[in-house]
């Protein structure tokens, strides 16, 4: 039998609990920011280690990021909102910042920077931004991570394309990013074989990386090492495990990952990756790469950093495979796959045999994939595991809601809403598991904005 609570949309659904005896706290939502402007959240990492601020950049929707200017800091304690960085020479052309994130254990957020020479003819694009670092205690003062050398002869930990969507391993020793090279881009204008296909890389602290003849434009030094550790092809295979894309990736466990013969690995990542299926249609699944403490030693023929005709190599040590193996692959809105803490299962949103977005968990050694929600309704946008592992909070049916991982039973934490005001973008938990941010759009006489929201008490 279906409980009482979980036929009843908005607060009627807590009443329901009262009347079949259960003490199911009321939650509290309230809303954080006023401001006549955007106040995006990144999909994770948005809580300082403390959990004192929360960072976004002011996007107002979510294709903009070339057109905005600052990132900022909400203070908890306060409520007061302070700026963090702004862009120089911000034009509509770009440089553009966002899609912001914490330190997982330092007072330092990190972003996406477009390039600082972005105009007319070369304005912020896929392949053209940076990932920048910049201390709470010294703001406006970045710190560019990857290096980028964009004409032979190529550096090894230097990229020659665009970083997108960091994401700090658990232990902050690493970060993990999409990636678009400027390079393949370029040289697609001329060969038809050849295409810019999207890939994910890693940023190390391995050493500082200088490039030849740095003009602080399309070519400039890093502080970190960053790899490619993805292999993609033009051509996969039809029925194959090669892919042609990959990306929306995760950091495996806070530590890493139990392995099927009961070893640990410290370091590997989750992402999602397009194959061709016999009848040559894409399906997209979810793939492993298992990494090396070590990112900057090269295969044998297969450097590091590329060459004018060919894309950049994953390092050695490095070993891809592809964990599930499905009719449909990963279905519904844009999500980054996401890892329980003890790395013990990978999340992902596919749909149940009703055709509901739900969201699914495999074990980063493969085998059975195990659903996890069962709500009569699909998810609408990315989904965050709880800090202690035991519950997912995500948007359904217009609100946020909780699903106990263990039970399989979920409540709704705020009424349902208008499309026009539903929780929108990612649901994020605070450090200590005791809140949950996201936006939603709110109108105003000065317009209609994305506030950030928050809840605490359930």
């Amino acid at each position: 039998m279906i409980p009482l609570q979980n036929l009843m949309p908005g607060w009627l659904a807590f009443l329901g609990l009262l009347l079949a005896g259960e003490q199911q706290p009321m939650p509290i939502e309230t809303q954080l920011t006023f401001e006549a402007k955007g106040h995006t959240l990144n999909n994770n990492q948005v809580f300082s280690p403390d959990d004192r601020w929360i960072v976004y950049d002011t996007r107002n929707v979510d294709t903009g990021l070339g057109q905005t200017r600052s990132v900022e800091l909400f203070d908890v304690s306060t409520g007061k909102t302070s700026l963090i960085y702004q862009t120089p020479n911000q034009t509509e052309y770009g440089p553009g910042a966002g899609a912001v994130t914490f330190s997982p254990n330092e007072a330092k957020v990190l972003f996406l920077h477009g390039l600082r020479n972005a105009d007319a003819r070369y304005p912020y694009a896929m392949s053209r931004r940076t990932g920048v670092l910049v201390d709470v205690e010294q703001p406006q003062i970045p710190h560019f991570l990857d290096a980028r050398c964009l004409t032979p002869p190529f550096v090894p930990g230097a990229l020659r394309g665009g970083t997108h969507a960091h994401q700090w391993s658990g232990d902050g020793q690493r970060i993990s990013f999409t990636y678009n090279d400027e390079v393949m881009e370029r040289l697609s204008q001329t060969n038809p074989a050849v295409k810019d296909l999207r890939t994910v890389g890693v940023l190390s602290p391995a050493h500082p990386v200088k490039v030849h003849n740095p003009n602080n434009a399309d070519c400039f030094d890093g502080e970190w090492f960053a790899t490619v550790i993805t292999q993609v092809t033009e051509q996969p295979k039809l029925g194959s495990d090669e892919i042609e894309r990959a990306f929306d990736e995760t950091w495996i466990g806070q530590d890493g990952y139990r392995k099927a013969d009961g070893s640990w690995q410290k370091r590997a990542i989750a992402f999602q990756g397009n194959v061709r299926n016999q009848a040559n249609q894409i399906v997209t699944e979810v793939f492993v790469v298992d990494l090396p403490d070590d990112l900057t030693r090269a295969k044998p023929g297969q450097p590091l950093e590329g060459t004018a005709t060919t894309r950049p190599n994953p390092p050695a040590g490095v070993t891809q495979r592809r964990i599930t193996f499905t009719e449909h692959g990963i279905e519904g809105p844009r999500h980054w796959l996401r890892s329980l803490p003890d790395g013990s299962r990978i999340g992902f949103l596919a749909k149940d045999a009703d055709g509901l977005i739900q969201i699914f968990g495999v074990s980063p050694n493969g085998g059975p994939i195990r659903q996890l929600t069962h709500q009569p309704f699909s998810i609408q946008t990315t989904f965050n595991f709880s800090p202690d592992g035991k519950q997912v909070a995500y948007t359904a049916d217009n609100s946020i809601f909780l699903t106990d991982l263990t039970s399989g039973k979920y409540h709704r934490l705020t009424p349902r809403s208008v499309d026009e005001q539903r929780p929108i973008n990612a649901v994020v938990w605070s450090n200590k598991g005791d809140k949950i941010v996201y936006n939603r759009y709110v109108s105003s006489t000065a317009g209609r904005y994305l506030q950030l929201f928050q809840l605490t008490g359930f």
